[in-house]
């Protein structure tokens, strides 16, 4: 299925750095290239930890809440629970939590090789997404009519073996652009640097595994995040349209220089 990345609009307010070549470490952030099972304690006292299955009930509201008008909230709990699972344990992909004292309070999702983990969500998550899928649209006929009009042409290319999209030479070239999809902040805990940290993990994770940019889209206009992400460094690229017209603004952050042909 495809990732429909959406950068929180609330954001908790950090300062971003950058790792030097040959390094893993975010000078003055504190953070590291997170360890698959790690956690650290990140500025501020809060801890950043992978997520776990045991996060999900807390992940999929704070989900709801944050991105109601997504296509993947609308097919319901049940789903956007499912698809949550497909971050867990992909080496492709981060899901992150941030706690405060024992306790959840902020999330993150991302993949650091987009095309990869399509193809290991395809792979070995295809068959539980589809019911789940369907299931959303049996109980929601609207929304089942919408799917038809808007993606179900898309998805079948997708879903069907054999129809995935040939990676265009030119972007391959340019080196993987890492996805930050999700991230939202509990609102009893916004304004302490919880979204920031989470972001400067993530960013640290994409470099460690050889990214050479993150990207995101965010709402565009006041309810989203498109100032916050300039501040931080993020550069704009235009915008795109979701099927029902909803207007997102896609931003870039450079991790590595470009690589031209004869100078690797």
């Amino acid at each position: 299925m495809d990732a429909e990345p959406r950068a929180a609009a609330h954001p908790s307010p950090a300062r971003l750095a950058f790792a030097p070549p040959g390094t893993l470490a975010l000078p003055g952030s504190g953070l590291v290239a997170a360890p698959r099972t790690g956690r650290h304690r990140a500025p501020g006292g809060f801890v950043i930890r992978r997520m776990s299955p045991e996060d999900l009930p807390f992940v999929v509201p704070e989900y709801l809440e944050n991105f109601p008008e997504g296509f993947f909230a609308r097919l319901g709990p049940a789903f956007l629970t499912a698809q949550c699972r497909t971050y867990l344990a992909s080496p492709h992909a981060r899901a992150l939590i941030a706690e405060a004292e024992g306790i959840p309070v902020a999330f993150l999702l991302g993949v650091t090789d987009p095309a990869a983990h399509r193809c290991e969500v395809l792979g070995g998550h295809r068959r539980t997404l589809l019911l789940r899928g369907l299931a959303g649209l049996a109980l929601r006929p609207r929304l089942a009519l919408h799917f038809v009009r808007t993606r179900l042409g898309r998805y079948l290319r997708k879903l069907m073996p054999g129809g995935r999209a040939v990676p265009d030479p030119a972007l391959v070239q340019q080196g993987i652009t890492a996805v930050l999809a999700y991230v939202a902040v509990s609102s009893r805990a916004r304004s302490g640097g919880i979204g920031g940290a989470l972001i400067d993990q993530f960013v640290a994770d994409a470099y460690a595994s050889g990214c050479a940019r993150v990207s995101l889209v965010t709402a565009v206009g006041d309810s989203g995040a498109g100032p916050y992400y300039e501040r931080r460094g993020w550069l704009p690229r235009g915008e795109t349209r979701t099927p029902e017209g909803r207007r997102l603004a896609a931003y870039d952050l450079p991790l590595r220089e470009p690589c031209t042909p004869g100078t690797a």
